[in-house]
């Protein structure tokens, strides 16, 4: 059998690559768009407009975070098993145009009480449940699109296709691109028009992304089609066929994300049970179905996926505890203007933009001269530079002249280093796990890939909540105290993100061995 994640040739190229991959590119670009759009708004949306405290918002935040992360294994169960990634996309796609737009929806402010002497906020139920049942929406929507549209781009190119991980970092500008746009024009839409605007705009760029896909269809080929079609059209209930029955089970599964949105402690644990579950099935069909060098490949791939565990849950202050101290304690004043907080988070992908075009001429270099480092020493060299970038700020709040201000130099560094970072670990994690997998359980690694990312995104909640500071109206009573507070966690997560890059890089040769030949 060749040795092919292909599923049919494709002729039809633009710039070297199939033009499928160009469909893909602008599909999530504006499924990026939409979500971080409306993700730079979020904390701010929690703090400021329903008033919850900065641990509590904190922990919604990273409940939200995790679960759009555990939903893409559901996703590619599904689409490897009857719908075919095209459908679930397709699916996703819908369900996130649904959720960006109930976002929009703003409602009443919470407004704080005095009651004997204690302060008590009173928010509006009916707004309230909106916005869970709007985060539940787009949890379950990110389930289908993302990882199958991943093991799409995935499927276009031979598994020792040079132009693979190319084809994965293009892919990844593509995310930042629309990153980049949605957190500035979502961010300014807040500043001078309100909440509603900015995840309106969010909204409306998924509508766009989905246009894109079905338009774009014809040039995937055989590519994301169902493998089974025969199955969805068998009747599982009366009247109902099996394809009629999964999307009813997806609103089913969209109520039961809405509840869980509201009882965030039940989170760990499914999230905690599903890394046990997944483990287990992957260990399983590893040892039961693979030859031995495809055993120890799935192995290794699993293996690698608990760095991103530690590594997500340092960077992902990004948009929790840094965007509330680039509101609080960051001199944001630029020639005499002053830029919205939430702006910021374009930053990470504006350097990405930058970036992944030389990283890719980079790694084509190094590998056409044998020098390129493997896919674990890659893995080990974005921990140290996660935690130097959080050194580099805490340094520079360390000569601040003024104890409640750090200069925007220094929050622009940490971003330059967590993005070189992320480099050595995103889209070379997702080319790794589609050259290490198997080609029939693509989908369900993505998915675990996926999975290793809820993880640690949950655990950044965690952390977050340790920065949180008193606030009264959304806005911090000590300024001194919170930026200090900040900068005591960031030390820590610094030292402990250095610390396990070192050790990683101990531990290459042996995971390269296990590799067989694939880099």
């Amino acid at each position: 059998m060749a040795d092919s994640g292909v599923n049919q040739p494709l002729t039809s190229e633009f710039l070297g690559h199939p033009k499928g991959l160009v469909i893909c590119f602008f599909t999530e670009m504006w499924e990026r768009f939409s979500y971080y759009g409306m993700r730079a708004l979020l904390i701010f949306y929690l703090t400021q407009h329903f008033l919850f405290s900065d641990e509590t918002a904190a922990g919604i935040y990273g409940a939200y975070i995790s679960l759009v992360y555990i939903t893409p294994v559901i996703g590619g169960i599904v689409a490897d098993r009857y719908l075919g990634q095209s459908k679930a996309v397709i699916l996703g796609a819908l369900l996130l145009v649904a959720g960006h737009m109930g976002m929009a929806i703003e409602g009443v402010e919470a407004v704080e009480l005095t009651s004997q002497g204690e302060i008590q906020v009173e928010r509006n139920s009916f707004y309230l449940q909106i916005f869970y049942l709007s985060l539940a929406l787009i949890i379950m929507g990110v389930g289908f699109l993302k990882a199958n549209i991943s093991t799409m781009v995935g499927e276009m190119y031979e598994r020792s296709d040079p132009r693979r991980d190319g084809a994965f970092t293009l892919f990844y500008m593509g995310i930042n691109l629309g990153s980049f746009f949605g957190a500035i024009i979502c961010a300014f839409l807040l500043q001078y028009y309100g909440f509603s605007y900015g995840f309106g705009a969010a909204g409306i760029g998924m509508l766009f992304g989905l246009v894109v896909f079905l338009r774009g269809q014809h040039e995937f080929g055989e590519i994301g089609k169902p493998k089974h079609p025969e199955l969805l059209k068998q009747t599982v209930f009366p009247f109902v066929s099996r394809e009629i029955a999964i999307y009813l089970l997806t609103l089913l599964g969209v109520l039961v994300f809405w509840q869980l949105m509201q009882n965030r402690a039940v989170v760990g644990g499914i999230l905690g049970s599903s890394l046990v579950l997944m483990t287990f099935v992957v260990v399983t069909y590893a040892f039961s179905k693979c030859e031995p060098q495809d055993r120890n490949r799935m192995l290794v791939c699993l293996f690698l996926m608990c760095y991103q565990i530690v590594f997500w849950s340092l960077f992902e202050q990004t948009g929790s505890s840094l965007n509330l101290m680039t509101d609080r304690n960051i001199n944001r004043i630029v020639f005499g203007f002053e830029i919205p907080a939430a702006a910021f988070q374009s930053v990470n992908a504006f350097f990405i933009i930058v970036l992944a075009p030389l990283f890719n001429l980079m790694w084509l270099y190094l590998a056409n001269r044998g020098w390129e480092p493997s896919t674990p020493m890659k893995f080990a060299l974005s921990l140290i530079q996660l935690g130097l970038g959080f050194l580099l700020l805490v340094y520079g709040a360390s000569i601040a002249t003024d104890s409640t201000q750090v200069a925007l130099l220094w929050l622009v560094l940490l971003y330059l280093l967590h993005t070189t970072g992320e480099l050595c670990i995103s889209p070379v994690g997702l080319s790794m796990t589609t050259k290490l997998s198997v080609p029939g359980v693509v989908g369900m690694m993505m998915g675990c890939w996926f999975l290793a990312s809820a993880a640690g995104n949950y655990v950044s909640g965690s952390i977050a909540a340790m920065t949180g500071s008193d606030t009264v109206g959304g806005e911090v009573t000590d300024p001194t105290a919170a930026l200090a507070g900040y900068m005591e966690v960031y030390t820590t997560a610094g030292w402990y993100s250095i610390l396990a890059g070192i050790m990683a890089i101990f531990l290459v040769p042996l995971l390269k061995h296990f590799m067989h030949g694939i880099k």
